[in-house]
């Protein structure tokens, strides 16, 4: 017997009318004129402080079960028309450029490659890569004897990853690793630059799948099919690829969320006792204001997540809110994210189509054979001249070579490796004793690899070269760094080892939550994106049935 496999506007999503509230012609939101405005003389049920993947997921569906939401976020309320344009340089704004002091042994640039602003995230400006979590992602002290376990397991977000697949949507091909499954679109189709990768990956033995990622392949809604101009990175001028800011937010307006944008949370306030939150403070054109909450969710990722909880100190929290244990900022991990470049005669041109055409996960679980635990996964990535010319510097080449290396830019293509990097204590967000423009402390970020690590970026970083060997390259280059950023308030067992619990709650306050990046207790060797949101939507049905009788 055969199951029927609903594809393409067959996979519609229910419960959330975002693709049908868009413009075919406009590509920002329409029904802005409908957004409520709660008075800040109140409580809400909820405020939610950042407006990303985390974020409106968690707004969108507690709104669609008559909840009263106000999200905070720092930066704009985008329009894509008004806003985005097809330029490196030009999209500059979307990034989280504020001041953060780093450190460590191995310290980690921060800025567009793991940090985002202004509505909708850094999902905005993300490659648009969502692959799941293994099941031996959530159990890696059991399976592999090193990091720790997550309180919950693939199995309790399953259906939450199948919905979200379904909204975003993503295309892919069938896919093969972790738990087998299919996508609600088709994959897309290859160009030359993943077409030679994928060749090297067969004469070494490697398995490839095009996709997955949150990019339209056919029409979905009012949201066109993904036209392949290759500015992903910059932001989607055409809404193919997801963000939260499409794919959630427009539903989430009309079920009653407010949006108040350009607003920089600065305390989350505490009642006298310190075990119930009261509301947050923010900034808003240079002023303070205070939104009483019945309860609140910071959704503001690995950095800025941990930030505000350090700095929301009150009698009963001197140290730090829900930090009675020194666990608030420690264990933020990134992912090792070496990538090699293999130059060809015949010309590639990588920027078209989107950046991760092509991937492979035959590599993402624990082989002791290799003398490291757990591993890596591989995707093709189509880096923009100013980020190829990085790629060159890096390599060390300046002068009359850079220029060769530059006009020669469309017969390179590149792979890259995302390692899973382990979580130690001492990776970790502190407050430096520097001030930004809102008078909070910045944040300092201090970063060391472990030998698991470097073992890890090594051999992958090998598998990259061996596979462009087999695919004949001229001449690679290779360029190490590290992508995205999660934990800090990370989900655990008890107060002693993590900041939340299996629902989100954080330890210690009965009223507030954590639903962002910061709470994963292991990295993976996947893409945070999807996970994050299926989080989001697993904490909703876990709070749909708790609002406060005075706030129903």
């Amino acid at each position: 017997m055969h199951r029927l496999v609903r594809r393409g506007s067959l996979a519609m999503p229910k419960d959330n009318d975002s693709p049908f509230l868009l413009d075919q012609h406009k590509r920002g939101l329409q029904n802005l004129d409908r957004m409520a405005r709660y008075p800040k003389t109140a409580p809400v049920d909820l405020a939610i402080v950042g407006a990303g993947a985390g974020g409106l997921v968690l707004a969108q569906r507690l709104a669609r079960a008559g909840w009263k939401i106000v999200v905070f976020e720092k930066g704009p309320f985008w329009d894509p028309d008004r806003d985005w344009v097809s330029d490196e340089a030009g999209s500059h704004p979307l990034y989280w450029t504020d001041k953060r002091i780093i450190g460590g042994s191995d310290p980690v640039e921060m800025g567009k490659n793991n940090s985002g602003q202004g509505v909708g995230g850094s999902m905005t400006h993300f490659a648009g890569y969502t692959p799941r979590f293994h099941p031996s992602d959530f159990e890696v002290r059991t399976r592999d004897g090193v990091a720790v376990d997550w309180p919950i397991s693939y199995w309790d977000l399953k259906a939450y990853f199948e919905r979200v697949e379904r909204e975003l949507p993503v295309a892919g091909q069938d896919w093969p690793w972790g738990d087998p499954h299919t996508y609600p679109h088709g994959p897309h189709p290859i160009a030359g630059a993943a077409s030679v990768a994928w060749r090297g990956a067969l004469a070494h033995g490697v398995e490839m799948r095009a996709g997955p990622v949150a990019i339209t392949n056919g029409s979905f809604g009012n949201r066109p099919h993904c036209i392949y101009r290759g500015f992903c990175l910059e932001g989607c001028k055409v809404n193919a690829k997801a963000s939260p800011l499409i794919t959630h937010l427009p539903d989430g307006i009309e079920h009653g969320v407010e949006v108040r944008a350009d607003s920089m949370v600065v305390r989350v306030e505490v009642n006298d006792a310190g075990d119930r939150v009261t509301g947050v403070t923010y900034v808003h054109e240079g002023r303070e204001e205070f939104q009483p909450a019945d309860a609140v969710a910071v959704c503001g990722y690995a950095i800025e997540s941990p930030r505000l909880l350090l700095y929301s100190t009150s009698r009963r929290w001197p140290n730090g809110l829900a930090n009675d244990h020194d666990q608030v900022g420690r264990y933020v991990m990134v992912q090792g994210a070496t990538q090699v470049a293999a130059r060809f005669p015949t010309e590639l041109k990588m920027y078209k189509a989107p950046p991760p055409e092509v991937s492979s996960e035959d590599f993402y679980e624990t082989d002791e054979s290799r003398g490291f635990a757990r591993g890596f996964s591989i995707q093709t990535i189509g880096p923009l001249p100013i980020e190829w010319a990085a790629h060159v510097l890096a390599d060390g080449h300046w002068g009359a070579a850079l220029r060769e290396y530059m006009r020669d830019y469309n017969h390179w293509t590149v792979l890259g490796v995302l390692c899973e990097l382990l979580p130690a204590p001492d990776n970790r967000v502190t407050l430096a004793g520097e001030r930004d423009r809102y008078g909070m402390p910045v944040a300092r970020f201090d970063y060391s690899l472990g030998e698991n690590d470097k073992k890890n970026i090594a051999f992958g970083t090998r598998i990259l070269e061996e596979i462009w060997e087999g695919a004949d390259a001229q001449e690679t280059l290779k360029i190490d760094r590290y992508a995205h950023l999660v934990g800090g308030c990370r989900m655990g067992f008890t107060p002693e080892d993590s900041v939340v619990d299996s629902s989100h709650k954080a330890w210690g306050v009965d009223n507030l939550f954590v639903v962002d990046g910061s709470v994963f207790a292991t990295q993976g060797a996947a893409n945070p994106a999807l996970v994050i949101m299926a989080l989001a939507d697993r904490c909703a049905d876990l709070l749909k049935g708790k609002r406060s009788t005075a706030a129903a």
